[in-house]
């Protein structure tokens, strides 16, 4: 009895949001009795089939969403002659010292360095110059497209830096990461699909007012494919739209399908182009042989990336790498692992459903062998947790073709739902699976904050509610160490 009255009241704590995170809930623990304690892992973190999943009744607006007008003020030119803009920053080597710093300036190449120092103002003591390069696509040309790297930083310090000169410098400041321990705490913020709606300034907005230290960012970036020829000048736009925090903290790239800008008809047959010429990533730093696929450590957390669409068969390039990338991840210094990948494995929307499960069926059996603790994915513009699953006992000719509970296997996170053109994805399947924990059809973001090497807390915010409420939330207990 006494254990079925703590049950309760360890669930009613999280449900009326007494505990706005999982540190808060530890502490009122820790004062409790130890069979308190068991019960609050038993409850909130294996989780467990026999819970009946939730396919949430609140319903956004299905319809398309309309873009920002060009013109928009969200999509303001910053001032003076030549200024930098659209600057986002990415980490710079696979252990998190280095930083890459990309900006645009439109009129003229100009110059390639960044002054950067521990102190704001013209109290900088260091510089280092990068390059400028441009593309083209169809009639559209790019402005001067700068990547420059910073090396040698310490880890868990803020830094300033200054694009430009005269009246049209800029300056901005970032944080880097603390140094890959077995005990460190860190918050990822995740979002996916963006675009450039007013759907998405409340995504963007929203997260900004969160804690999150470095967005997980799960595909499809501008959606400037959704115009004529592929509208490169939309790239822009996006660029400018979500500097207010790429500029502040990395945002950990994955490309989708908008990114590919494949358009044979008009003599663009090199898929990618604008993306990767606008977004870097250190590939080469994980073994990488692509940009479309690397990975990086971060804080408590190995972060590896992967291409819906690309070569991922036997064989392939990307293949071997991503066994080898698993292979040699030391969870006694990363003990969290986490996919990133666009196209859902684990999928109950009518959107897009399927699209993923050859890469499911190659993949699955290494991410359930080395115990990757999530993998996010976007695609489908709604919300979906699921508890960890698997279906790796299937093949083409014994008929177990049903996914079942695996505390082996990962939670998967479909998060598709950042505010783009195309609205949202509300068509899930009935009867809902039994391995889908969650799903909801609005626009929102996610919050993953890593406590230690056991636990993480996750909760999903759709835009309708205030930072502080989240619609879903669950406990995650890590693979390796649990």
């Amino acid at each position: 009895m006494l254990w079925m009255v703590q049950s309760i009241i360890v669930l009613s704590l999280f449900r009326i949001h007494k505990f706005t995170n999982v540190s808060a809930l530890y502490v009122w623990v820790q004062k409790m009795n130890t069979c308190l304690g068991i019960t609050l892992l038993v409850v909130l973190c294996c989780t467990s089939w026999s819970s009946a999943g939730t396919t949430s009744r609140y319903m956004r607006r299905l319809e398309e969403g309309v873009d920002l007008p060009e013109n928009s003020t969200y999509f303001k030119i910053p001032k003076g002659y030549n200024a930098p803009q659209q600057v986002h920053i990415h980490q710079g080597d696979f252990e998190g010292k280095a930083i890459i710093i990309s900006w645009i300036t439109p009129d003229e190449a100009g110059d390639s360095k960044v002054l950067y120092g521990k102190a704001p103002g013209s109290k900088y003591t260091t510089s280092v110059t990068g390059e400028a390069s441009t593309y083209s696509f169809y009639t559209y040309k790019s402005g001067y497209i700068h990547k420059a790297v910073i090396s040698g930083l310490e880890f868990r310090t803020r830094y300033y830096y200054t694009l430009g000169t005269g009246d049209a410098a800029r300056e901005f400041t970032f944080v880097t990461p603390p140094e890959s321990k077995l005990e460190t705490p860190y918050a990822f913020g995740v979002i996916g699909d963006l675009g450039q709606t007013m759907d998405s300034v409340s995504t963007l907005q929203h997260y900004m007012k969160s804690f999150g230290q470095t967005v997980l960012y799960v595909g499809d970036l501008s959606y400037a494919d959704a115009y004529p020829f592929d509208n490169n000048v939309r790239w822009d736009t996006w660029g400018r739209l979500v500097e207010p925090s790429t500029a502040y903290q990395p945002w950990i790239w994955t490309a989708g399908n908008h990114e590919l800008d494949y358009l044979p008809e008009v003599g663009e047959t090199i898929p990618f182009q604008p993306y990767i010429h606008r977004y870097h990533v250190p590939f080469e730093a994980s073994g990488s042989t692509s940009p479309l696929w690397y990975s990086i450590k971060r804080g408590p957390a190995t972060i590896i990336v992967l291409s819906s669409y690309s070569a991922y068969g036997k064989y392939t390039p990307q293949y071997q790498w991503f066994l080898q990338t698993l292979e040699a991840v030391d969870r006694s210094v990363t003990p969290w692992l986490i996919i990133l990948v666009h196209s859902p494995w684990y999928n109950s929307n009518s959107y897009h459903y399927y699209e993923g499960e050859t890469m499911r069926v190659i993949f699955e059996p290494f991410v359930v062998k080395y115990k990757v603790d999530i993998v996010f994915s976007g695609h489908v513009h709604a919300y979906e947790r699921t508890y960890p699953v698997s279906n790796v006992e299937y093949n083409i000719v014994n008929g177990l073709c049903t996914p079942k509970n695996d505390n082996s296997a990962p939670v998967y996170v479909v998060i598709g739902d950042g505010g783009n053109v195309e609205g949202l994805s509300g068509t899930f399947t009935d009867p809902q699976p039994a391995y889908s924990a969650f799903r909801e059809a609005s626009f929102g973001h996610g919050l993953l904050e890593i406590q230690n090497h056991t636990h993480a807390y996750f909760t999903w915010h759709r835009n309708q509610d205030g930072e502080r409420v989240s619609a879903d939330s669950a406990m995650f207990l890590n693979k390796y160490w649990t």
